[in-house]
């Protein structure tokens, strides 16, 4: 089976539409997105359409949460962006029927899934949701001991928009430095899949995961979209800071 995994859309249209176009030129059984649908981008109803109608399986991301309930640990800037998210949630578009359709399906959303070997969360394996795993994670060993004995064979998630493998050695391992390939083996994994739509490794391409359990592989994907029109829509708005625009331009 081929897998497509993404994660933290963050209501970015244009990032979404154009990982989607990809996708489908790659052949895949499924898509599973790791949560983050809304929050921060212009444009949160449409990519919850998308997501509701592609994805077979959709986890709860920190930022979905935060639509539903009073958001915790958010900066200013995240704050109101997700207040304006709720507001615009409720407005529309389409017919109530859709709106009440999008909360239901938000509400619904697991924290996890596990499926034989694999785990899907958002943030960690053992905070789901909101659990951060840095690339520098991995020098704090008795964390990712803990981390790793909760993940049976591989682990995929997303939450830091930082993609790259975690190994038992302790290593983090770039798309750069694995050739954007990395092999499975029986060794145990952390995969974080990067981000659609608020990259920060300092690459503004979306990224995303393919899957490929058959042929034993991973392989990340980075897909350029139209930045721009992303940037001018956050900018029209008045309650999401325009540094949510610029800091897509550069990745960060």
């Amino acid at each position: 089976m081929r897998h497509a995994l993404i994660s933290d859309i963050h209501g970015n249209l244009e990032a979404l539409n154009t990982v989607m176009g990809d996708i489908q030129e790659q052949k895949v059984d499924r898509i599973v997105c790791l949560g983050d649908v809304v929050g921060y981008g212009p444009n949160p109803c449409q990519c919850l359409d998308t997501v509701m109608q592609r994805c077979e399986l959709t986890i709860l991301g920190n930022h979905d949460q935060a639509a539903l309930f009073d958001p915790e640990g958010f900066n200013p800037v995240a704050l109101r962006a997700i207040y304006w998210t709720r507001d615009e949630l409720d407005r529309g578009p389409g017919p109530q029927s859709l709106i009440n359709k999008r909360w239901d399906f938000l509400s619904e959303l697991p924290k996890f899934h596990r499926q034989d070997h694999l785990l899907f969360v958002h943030g960690s394996p053992r905070d789901a949701t909101n659990e951060y795993v840095f690339p520098e994670t991995i020098y704090d060993q008795a964390r990712m001991n803990v981390l790793f004995d909760r993940v049976k064979k591989y682990c995929f998630q997303g939450h830091t928009h930082m993609p790259g493998v975690f190994t038992t050695d302790g290593e983090f391992i770039t798309p750069d430095n694995c050739d954007y390939t990395f092999p499975l083996t029986d060794e145990k994994l952390m995969v974080n899949v990067g981000s659609v739509g608020q990259p920060r490794d300092e690459d503004p391409r979306s990224c995303y995961v393919i899957l490929d359990e058959g042929n034993e592989t991973i392989y990340f994907r980075r897909v350029e979209y139209d930045v721009d029109k992303t940037i001018q829509q956050i900018y029209a708005i008045d309650e999401l800071d325009n540094m949510l625009g610029d800091r897509l331009r550069g990745g960060r």
